[in-house]
């Protein structure tokens, strides 16, 4: 080895070790997240199908669509007569069809539920979640999903492997916010529920996990106002870009 080169090589390895020095140290907050399906998942392709397929009512569709799906799954577990995300979906989209008097096809029918079945990631998502896996920390799905849905929006977002578990609600045959539901995580990851950030897309579902016992973080994409339920989230921003802020901050 020349001097030159020798030089060259040391002043390298003193440039690399300032760098390590000066870079501030990445220690997460939490040991895993436990995401629900929708600040990953972006469900907005469902609801332009609904105004595609009925013009000018699709936007009318939709909001008594969304309300009646989370209404029938609680109605269906407080009365004990469980039916999944799924089949509670298809049931709230034939009440709205038919309470806004809208011709709903067995093909219009299909074609709306099928395109839970085609979600893709939010365009922040990938690279967070990659980036929060990178750093060690432990994910998972905790949804009142199916299984087949919350597996069909992973293939279709090419998040294979990125999650340690795909926790389904299902599996119980319960929803959130049943403390059960939320019971899953912990059990699955074997720590603490004080060690498990989770992600809510929906208020009640963030009240629900502060309920539980989780550090919770809101996705609030829609910017929507705060729940009235005696529980806030820990913090909350619009996108996974902030949650990983907000994992790191402190």
């Amino acid at each position: 080895m020349n001097r030159r080169t020798f030089i060259a090589g040391a002043a390298a390895a003193a440039l690399a070790q300032h760098a390590a020095r000066a870079r501030p140290s990445r220690r997460p907050r939490f040991a895993a997240i436990a995401f629900d399906a929708f600040p990953i998942l972006d469900p907005r392709p469902v609801f332009v199908l609904a105004e595609t397929l009925f013009p000018g009512k699709g936007n009318d569709l939709s909001t008594l669509w969304k309300a009646r799906q989370f209404e029938y799954q609680w109605l269906r577990a407080l009365s004990r007569r469980y039916a999944d995300f799924l089949a509670t979906t298809e049931d709230a989209l034939v009440f709205a069809a038919r309470q806004l008097q809208l011709p709903l096809t067995s093909g219009k029918r299909e074609q709306l539920m099928h395109a839970y079945l085609e979600l893709k990631a939010w365009p922040d998502a990938v690279p967070a979640l990659r980036a929060l896996k990178a750093d060690g920390i432990r994910l998972a799905f905790l949804s009142n999903m199916t299984r087949q849905m919350l597996d069909a929006g992973i293939a279709n977002s090419g998040l294979e492997g990125t999650f340690e578990h795909v926790l389904s609600t299902d599996a119980i045959r319960t929803y959130k916010p049943d403390p059960g539901a939320y019971q899953m995580a912990p059990d699955a990851f074997g720590i603490a529920r004080g060690e498990i950030l989770f992600a809510a897309f929906a208020g009640w579902d963030a009240a629900g996990a502060k309920s539980f016992g989780f550090p919770t973080y809101w996705v609030n994409r829609s910017n929507s106002a705060a729940e009235e339920l005696g529980n806030a989230a820990d913090a909350q921003g619009r996108d996974l870009s902030e949650l990983q802020n907000f994992v790191f901050s402190g």
